[in-house]
């Protein structure tokens, strides 16, 4: 970010140093010089689905949605829940809000406020609180008020507090605009550059509604927390899978930059593995011997067809290669490229930024918290159904090589008392730990807000048994943790440790373990 203001500052004074001729060279009658408002969306659009991707490598080890095997006896940094010092590993997101979608997005909201076009406006409000809430959930304290400035060379950090009194705020503004049809508003306008709904502006403003129920429900721990608040605005989100929000991908240039980010041919995944966690969560250890479904059609098998997983804690396992698990293609070693893929590591699988069946697990552990068991099993089943559904919808995005969830394994399934049982017998932990199985490989900052909320190895008030049963954190930490686990990631490096290392100071993150400074949010 701190780059980006120099360069801007830079020109700045290029340009006064100038003269006029210079400026008319700029003069060119033959483009235009300002642009039409949708056109900014599909690289908006594209970041809001990529980003949390490019941090996930770094996430998904804090929360053991998988692991990177390091070739040796000590596991790697991440699986150690440290972080890579002088590195920017866990700061695209950090990146990208300030930077690839910043100054565009406050262009095209300015621009679609001048032209009335409130249906716009609305998604950039609600792009905006969805920024936000991705990069305090991840770092804490960020740059609100001043990120904009170009006026401004060092940049101080707002509270986490702040932040999300600015999240609610923007999503009411987004809730707002979309709910307006006057001025200029335009389906056919919206849907040239819409490639997630296509202009539809309704499912957009259940998009608001459906972020707003998921920042509502961070506030678990606070006092000021309100269960029904967040089952209201669940109610006015998403009514099925036919509004997942999904991002499709064509895979068709040379370089791959149109290609889902965990596909084989961009290979950002081929060394990473399963974790035992993930897989005992599906092979039955877990739910009373209910072997999941979803098992064969999301995770990867090893060449002995039998399914396993590497433990992060423990580096090489010293199995034959028979039993290793194969990459999440399906296949040995780092192949995979042109070949067919599984779930959501095909080249087009389209991707989701939010999805039905997690706004219904957010519904449900809100109404089991509100002591309303009837309200949350309900939402509990439409979470684990849909995601069954889900499954099998993004297993046929792009050829991909394994079989469809039959009728007779779904219905099997979803008659188990294991998996639905009553609701007097419904716990917090099956809700969570289904929900993690929903969000696994794709929603990194909303699992792992979860999973802190919890504590990691909370227990369930009601069962005594921990709430991600399994779940066990790493036997060796990273040296800089002084013996505590990850609650943040440290700032994006080249540009806050490089450049407003003053305004980290402030907020101790030159400290070598900022990173296990717990979150605002997570506390009472």
């Amino acid at each position: 970010m701190k780059i980006l203001r120099g360069a801007l500052a830079v020109g700045a004074l290029t340009l006064a140093a100038g003269c006029q001729n210079f400026l008319d060279v700029n003069e060119n009658p033959n483009a235009p010089q300002t642009v039409s408002p949708n056109l900014y969306l599909p690289g908006i659009l594209h970041w809001m689905a990529t980003s949390e991707q490019f941090d996930g490598r770094f996430i998904g080890r804090y929360t053991q949605n998988w692991t990177l095997p390091s070739g040796s006896a000590t596991p790697s940094t991440w699986d150690r829940m440290g972080y890579d010092p002088t590195s920017d590993n866990g700061g695209q997101l950090w990146r990208d809000v300030y930077w690839s979608i910043g100054q565009n997005l406050v262009d095209m909201m300015t621009k679609a406020e001048a032209e009335q076009r409130w249906d716009l406006l609305g998604i950039g409000y609600a792009v905006k609180a969805w920024g936000w809430l991705k990069v305090t959930d991840v770092h804490g304290e960020l740059i609100i008020k001043q990120a904009f400035d170009q006026t401004r060379f060092t940049f101080d950090y707002d509270s986490q507090e702040f932040a999300y009194t600015e999240i609610l705020r923007l999503l009411d503004e987004s809730i707002k605009n979309l709910s307006r049809t006057d001025g200029a508003v335009s389906a056919a306008y919206l849907a040239r550059y819409d490639r997630v709904y296509s202009g539809d502006r309704t499912r957009w403003l259940k998009f608001a509604y459906g972020l707003k129920a998921m920042t509502l429900n961070h506030f678990s721990n606070k006092s000021s927390y309100k269960p029904q608040d967040v089952i209201a605005a669940v109610d006015l989100s998403f009514t099925s899978n036919a509004d997942d929000a999904l991002l499709p991908y064509s895979a068709t240039s040379a370089d791959n930059a149109d290609g889902n980010f965990w596909g084989p041919r961009r290979g950002n995944i081929n060394g990473y593995r399963q974790t035992n966690f993930v897989l005992n969560l599906m092979n039955g250890t877990v739910f009373g011997g209910a072997v999941d479904p979803r098992l064969s059609r999301m995770l990867s098998p090893s060449p002995d067809g039998q399914y396993r997983a590497w433990d992060p804690n423990s580096g090489i396992n010293g199995a034959p290669a028979a039993q290793l698990p194969q990459n999440f293609f399906g296949y040995v070693g780092t192949a995979g490229a042109g070949l067919p893929s599984r779930y959501l590591f095909a080249d087009k699988s389209r991707f989701p930024i939010m999805t039905y069946a997690q706004l219904q697990f957010i519904k449900a552990e809100a109404a089991y918290r509100s002591g309303n068991r009837a309200v949350a099993l309900a939402a509990y089943t439409n979470g684990v159904s849909s995601h069954l559904d889900f499954v099998n919808a993004r297993n046929l995005d792009d050829a991909q090589a394994v079989a469809q969830i039959t009728p007779a394994e779904r219905n099997a399934f979803l008659a188990n008392p294991a998996i639905i049982p009553n609701a007097s017998n419904l716990t917090l932990s099956q809700i969570m730990s289904q929900k993690y199985i929903a969000q696994w490989a794709w929603g990194h900052v909303e699992t792992w807000m979860d999973m802190r909320r919890y504590s990691y190895t909370g227990l369930d008030p009601v069962t005594g048994t921990q709430i991600y049963p399994g779940f066990s954190t790493p036997a060796v930490l990273f040296p800089d943790n002084n013996g505590k686990i990850a609650q943040r990631i440290r700032a994006r490096f080249n540009s806050e440790y490089v450049w407003n290392r003053a305004a980290l100071d402030v907020i101790g993150g030159l400290a070598l373990d900022f990173h296990t400074k717990p979150l605002w949010i997570t506390q009472p």
